[in-house]
């Protein structure tokens, strides 16, 4: 079945983008993080909170508008999942903007800035696919790129273990700081492919 939208339902494609602006705001806040001094970095950690929040209020906007319309313009379970899986995604690129200031991380592991630039592009590339799921046209192209990318993640995220482990005589309390944010941004990139099997198996079922 086609992607259909009666007049009442044109702005869910718009509230999804909405909700997956709050990537591209987040993984721009984590970039920043990296340069950042102390000072600049409470700031960030603020900004960052207040994003988070913005992105719970878009999903609630999403449920919201799901079971308040009579018609939508795709089965009502996967709208509410798309929205939750938007939000969490949120979340994990804010926990790792959280671990890196709370933990006072000052020396990030080698390969963390690339890291978050793959996340970075990540959120820009499915903040673009989000308005297309209102002809549900040219979507293939959007997880396959989150494929690659995801898959750039696991070996950046492998090479920074592998990096973190072959120190000599580390010392164990910036060990666990570091395995933390390391864990921290593989979780937000694997929350980004989260999000786009949710787009990839609503578009086969709507196909």
């Amino acid at each position: 079945m086609g992607f259909r939208l009666t007049p009442q339902d044109t702005s869910f494609p718009e509230l999804y983008a909405a909700s997956a602006q709050q990537l591209v705001e987040g993984a721009r806040e984590l970039t920043a993080l990296l340069g950042a001094d102390h000072d600049e970095r409470q700031e960030i950690l603020r900004r960052a909170h207040d994003i988070e929040a913005a992105a719970a209020d878009a999903t609630r906007d999403i449920v919201r508008k799901v079971h308040g319309s009579f018609v939508t313009p795709f089965d009502r379970s996967d709208m509410h999942g798309l929205a939750v899986a938007l939000d969490e995604c949120v979340d994990l690129v804010v926990a790792a903007v959280d671990l890196i200031v709370l933990y006072r991380v000052d020396d990030l592991p080698p390969r963390a800035a690339k890291q978050v630039e793959i996340i970075a592009r990540m959120a820009e590339v499915t903040a673009d696919a989000m308005p297309r799921l209102r002809s549900m046209k040219e979507l293939n192209g959007y997880w396959v790129e989150i494929t690659r990318l995801e898959n750039r993640a696991n070996k950046q995220y492998r090479r920074m273990l592998g990096d973190l482990f072959a120190a000599k005589k580390p010392d164990p309390v910036a060990l666990m700081k570091h395995k933390d944010v390391i864990d921290a941004l593989e979780a937000a990139a694997n929350g980004f492919e989260q999000v786009a099997l949710k787009v990839e198996a609503i578009t086969v079922r709507e196909s």
